[in-house]
């Protein structure tokens, strides 16, 4: 047993040592969680936040190419709840590759009661060919 204790002692004291001696490793590091939160990227309606996510959906959504080239969105928001609501909304339109080229301000929207309401983009740009509506409360 006194053996024992006399072995232990030094070797805690080198683990700690060589623990403490660590450094962290130097460079470049890799991306982590790369595809969580990424709605925006992949959807193209999203709701941005628990308020709306309970009590708004799109009930439609139809795209078009203008004849000048510029792409034109209109979302059908539909109230899902028993009071009037009040959200706000916006289309950020991409380009191919889905890098935004041009974004709308957010507008208000007053949804009545299990109303539905239609609410309309067109971008600036004819470069735009997808894009993402979201949706928020107002505050």
């Amino acid at each position: 047993m006194k053996l024992m204790k006399k072995l232990l002692l030094p070797l805690a004291v080198l683990a700690l040592l060589a623990a403490g001696c660590s450094t962290p490793p130097e460079g470049a590091y890799a991306p982590v969680n790369t595809t969580t939160h990424d709605l925006e990227n992949k959807l193209k309606f999203v709701l941005m936040d628990p308020g709306a996510q309970r009590s708004v959906t799109a009930s439609g959504i139809q795209e078009r190419i203008n004849p000048d080239g510029r792409l034109e969105v209109a979302v059908n928001l539909r109230n899902r709840e028993n009071r009037r609501l009040q959200v706000q909304a916006n289309c950020v339109f991409k380009d191919d590759q889905g890098f935004a080229v041009d974004e709308t301000p957010f507008q208000n929207v007053i949804l009545t009661e299990n109303a539905q309401e239609t609410v309309r983009w067109v971008s600036l740009t004819p470069a735009a060919r997808k894009y993402t509506i979201r949706v928020r409360e107002a505050r």
